[in-house]
């Protein structure tokens, strides 16, 4: 008998050595810090500002890194190169987004950001997207929204300058919701701005938020009395929320198509082109318009927030850009988005706004859909993929010194190389890359040029004391400046004219 089992045994073992023999050697996961068991990295993911430990986890380990959490996989990527070689390159494999178990409770996964690679709407929302924004020639037809937006944004900084983060916003809800849904925002507690900017900070939390549930999926089929449940009842105010952003500005569309030629928009064009809809269809048009302010009115707030910040700090990169404006546009007009080529300073000066402020600081997450092999390592199935777009833009590998507003770095010079457009990377990777990113450039770029043109920014002080200044962003999906202050004055009495000027 024992003889027997003696046998069995050595028989399974000369089997697994067999296998192990046959069976070809898998390569190495990317490195990272060593996982514990059962929890794997837990302890180790940063919770805030994750963009720091991810550059240090790249100086240590290589610009790919990865970690483990409860068996899940998580590569960072601190390379251009190779997010460029990854997600872009290999963006078939590598283009689906992680599921999130609290967007998914709230319907946030209906929207373009984090709609599943996998799912049909993805593509004819993509689609839409392309065709009604997604190139300078697309975009030319709203250019002129984008600049009586902004100029309403220069009366509202005269008429508050001390509020200038809330015009900042309101600003890029209004840019947004014309275009869309071709609705004008009221100056005063405008009722889609609120509903709007409400539902986003709820993303952020329903995103960025440390939920269980996410880490652990089977929590969410507690019930909702239980202890532990708390985020389903949160989760039941969050969508509808949700919800009344989506209907509302496209029920108020629908009404002013009723009545009459509505205002040309992105969304009236698209009904226009379906008269017979179906349900389906509808839905996905929603959630496309939808979309663009959910994809695009925060980020655009924290890139011409990080302008103000820039130009108090650096007064000398401020004095160059108006003497620019000056010389080539005058004190008769304000700037268009048709003198950008005019106007290279200013140019470049919005481009190092979009780098010097990262505002999606880690990107958007991308979960690859097939095993994979890169440089030798391998890539499991259902990674998470994490771009540390912050470690990027501020690699003094690309830019000379990089923790400084620097406009000149892209501009041609003698004796100087010009330095990598930043648009090659804040906006994202592959085809999950922001299909709003032809608007968002024109926004800052506006913003900017027509700001400079007629307001001196400076420093603020409170009973004659200098408040102190840094360059450091919050925590979040979205990221915004450290909070400050600044004075904003009209530059003269012909800038004060243009400003009041409602032609």
């Amino acid at each position: 008998m024992i003889l027997l089992v003696l046998d069995t045994v050595l028989a399974f073992f000369g089997l697994y050595l067999l296998k192990c023999i046959l069976t070809p050697r898998r390569p190495p996961l990317p490195p990272g810090p060593p996982p514990r068991p059962l929890i794997g990295n837990l302890l180790d993911m940063p919770s805030e500002k994750p963009w720091y430990t991810f550059r240090e986890w790249g100086k240590k380990w290589g610009p790919i890194t990865s970690v483990s959490v409860f068996g899940d996989t998580y590569v960072i990527l601190n390379s251009v190169q190779d997010a460029i070689e990854m997600l872009d390159r290999r963006s078939a494999i590598y283009s689906d987004r992680p599921s999130i178990v609290t967007a998914n409770l709230t319907g946030w996964n209906s929207t373009l950001v984090l709609t599943s690679y996998n799912d049909e709407r993805f593509r004819h929302i993509r689609t839409l997207f392309q065709k009604a924004i997604g190139t300078p020639a697309s975009m030319s037809q709203y250019y002129p929204v984008e600049e009586r937006e902004t100029h309403r944004f220069l009366q509202r900084l005269l008429k508050t300058p001390d509020d200038f983060v809330a015009h900042i916003r309101m600003t890029a809800g209004a840019i947004i919701l014309r275009i869309s849904h071709g609705y004008q925002v009221q100056e005063e507690n405008d009722q889609f701005v609120t509903l709007a900017e409400e539902a986003l900070e709820q993303f952020s939390i329903i995103v960025g938020g440390n939920f269980l549930v996410n880490l652990i999926p089977a929590l969410q089929y507690l019930p909702e009395w239980m202890p532990g449940a708390a985020f389903k009842r949160s989760a039941r105010f969050w969508t509808r929320t949700l919800a009344d952003t989506v209907n509302r500005p496209y029920n108020f569309l629908k009404e002013q198509m009723a009545l009459g030629p509505a205002e040309v928009s992105v969304l009236s064009r698209m009904l226009q082109a379906n008269p017979n809809i179906d349900s389906k269809t509808e839905s996905t048009l929603k959630w496309a318009a939808a979309s663009m302010y959910g994809g695009g009115a925060d980020t655009t707030v924290a890139s011409v927030h990080a302008f103000f910040k820039a130009m108090i700090m650096y007064p000398d990169v401020q004095r160059k850009a108006q003497a620019e404006i000056d010389a080539v546009i005058g004190e008769d007009r304000l700037p268009t988005y048709a003198d950008r080529d005019s106007l290279p300073y200013v140019n470049a000066l919005a481009l190092e706004a979009l780098r010097w402020h990262s505002v999606t600081p880690t990107s958007v997450p991308h979960r690859v859909t097939e095993d994979n092999i890169y440089k030798g390592y391998f890539i499991p199935k259902g990674s998470i993929v994490t771009a540390n777009i912050w470690g990027m833009a501020h690699d003094p590998a690309i830019y000379h010194d990089p923790m400084v507003f620097n406009p000149a770095r892209f501009l041609a010079s003698p004796g100087h190389e010009l330095e990598l457009d930043p648009r090659s990377i804040v906006f994202g990777f592959g085809r999950r890359i922001c299909p709003g990113k032809v608007m968002a450039d024109a926004s800052v770029f506006l913003s900017c040029a027509m700001t400079l043109a007629v307001f001196d920014i400076s420093q603020h002080t409170d009973n004659e004391r200098t408040l102190a200044l840094d360059i450091e962003q919050t925590t979040g999906t979205i990221s915004h400046p450290t909070p400050f202050k600044c004075t904003i004055r009209p530059r003269s009495e012909a800038a004060l004219a243009l400003i009041k000027d409602m032609s």
